[in-house]
């Protein structure tokens, strides 16, 4: 049996299922037309049969998931599931049945080896010097006739360097533990090394010491990252930044590749204004994810608008972003504040937008949710204050004013609109067993597991 399915894959689904079959049956419960409570009925006799017949398709496939867990059986599929389905139909992939072959063996064709730290080189499986550029592989004892050094190890005639961090490499292998990758590239015929290791631990810096310097923040969207530096005071500095981050229709390495190539830009950014953290939201879309088109609310869920929306939240690499963000910057140096998304769009668009426009014509609403997701790694309040950015201690029991300036409102894409109404705390709307944090209580990204990364390819 082929499929991609591993054991937390095969969880999701489950869980997927469970909640698009509850927030069906809970609709059925309502008549056509009607609402009980917060739960909405369909709005036509024809749609709700609809809903019946898709309640029985996602109940048959539940079964189906649950009697694969129950037996204790994974499906794996060496090489890939996407890949090994573009076999049964080679036009539509554009390969030919010898281009098919060789990538599909190249797939399943991998060397790996964990390292050591109290052995040679930080590997015993494989190894390679730094300094006379030899890599050696041991071969298994039934593969022992093909050594060509001592104690069953085999040396490639080639020689094999990092163009890239190469010394960083040569310093981890000569004091811990370092582990290799080899993989083959058919369609540039070559075999790549990669070297990974896991960084030491080192105690993050405080809210309070991140406060008092300026930092970056920044506002993921599709297709882009809207950015701001921020002053300590909780003051744009500057002029706001937009880096491409266009992902849609690219297999996994490159999308990967584009997610890095954007960090480094906000990583250098940060580092030409002296910023000591980079502010991001705790995003994860996982609602969303799960109940899919069953999945109702002040977003779409049926027809064109509902799929686009979909393609929109499954185009945005949330946690890859987040792990990405988290590894780069622990390199350089920098600290990453994650802050609660609640209603930054609103209060950006509300409060910032506007005044924001008048000083440079370019800023849009992600540059404005960008402000206010820095206001809040700062500590200080999403909204604008007449005349003050912080009260100070003696006064933080009185408001400064109010409400915030007179100012015009305007919505996301700068066109007049009326106040949001804003949650400050509680149960979420959308989530009636999960409360909020507060949204000047800041989170420090901490206890990851950061690796670095380094490839090299073998002619």
């Amino acid at each position: 049996m082929i499929s991609g399915i591993w054991p937390s894959g095969t969880c999701a689904e489950r869980q997927s299922l469970r909640s698009r079959v509850r927030r069906i049956e809970r609709r059925l419960a309502v008549p056509a037309g009607q609402q009980q409570g917060r739960a909405r009925g369909y709005a036509t006799q024809a749609e709700r049969h609809s809903g019946q017949q898709r309640l029985q398709v996602l109940k048959a496939r539940l079964a189906r998931a649950e009697r694969r867990a129950g037996a204790g059986q994974v499906s794996v599929c060496r090489g890939g599931r996407q890949l090994a389905k573009a076999r049964h139909n080679l036009g539509a992939a554009g390969l030919a049945p010898e281009q098919w072959r060789q990538r599909w063996e190249a797939r399943r064709l991998f060397l790996t080896a964990d390292g050591e730290k109290d052995k040679f080189l930080g590997n015993e499986t494989i190894r390679w010097h730094p300094g006379e550029l030899w890599l050696e592989v041991k071969l298994p004892a039934v593969l022992g006739h093909l050594a060509n050094r001592p104690h069953g190890r085999y040396r490639l005639s080639c020689p094999v360097g990092f163009s890239y961090r190469g010394d960083e490499v040569a310093a981890q292998a000569a004091s811990g533990a370092v582990r290799y990758d080899i993989t083959s590239d058919p369609a540039k015929n070559r075999w790549y090394l990669d070297a990974s290791w896991r960084m030491p631990q080192v105690p993050s810096p405080s809210l309070e010491e991140l406060s008092q310097a300026p930092l970056l923040a920044a506002d993921l969207n599709h297709g882009h990252l809207a950015a701001w530096v921020l002053t300590p005071d909780g003051n744009p500095r500057g002029a706001p930044v937009t880096v491409p981050l266009g992902l849609a229709g690219l297999p996994a390495a490159q999308r990967d590749g584009r997610v890095r190539a954007a960090i480094s830009m906000l990583i250098r950014i940060a580092r030409e204004h002296g910023c000591r953290a980079i502010a991001i939201e705790d995003l994860d879309f996982a609602g969303a994810r799960s109940e899919g088109r069953e999945r109702s609310g002040n977003r779409p869920s049926r027809g064109t608008r509902g799929k686009a929306f979909r393609r929109i939240v499954a185009g945005i690499p949330t946690a890859r972003f987040r792990d990405r963000l988290t590894q780069m910057t622990r390199n350089q140096g920098l600290a990453v504040i994650t802050v609660d998304p609640a209603y930054t769009s609103r209060w950006a668009a509300e409060h910032w937008l506007a005044p924001l426009r008048e000083q440079n014509e370019i800023t849009t609403g992600h540059h404005a949710a960008a402000v206010v997701i820095g206001r809040r790694a700062h500590g200080h309040r999403a909204r604008r204050r007449a005349g003050v950015t912080q009260p100070r201690p003696e006064d933080r029991g009185v408001r400064a004013t109010p409400t915030a300036p007179a100012a015009r409102c305007a919505d996301r894409d700068g066109g007049t609109a009326r106040p949001h109404g804003c949650h400050h705390g509680g149960a979420r709307p959308d989530r009636p067993n999960e409360t909020i944090r507060p949204t000047r209580q800041s989170t420090t990204v901490r206890d990851r597991r950061i690796a670095g990364n380094i490839s090299c390819y073998l002619n």
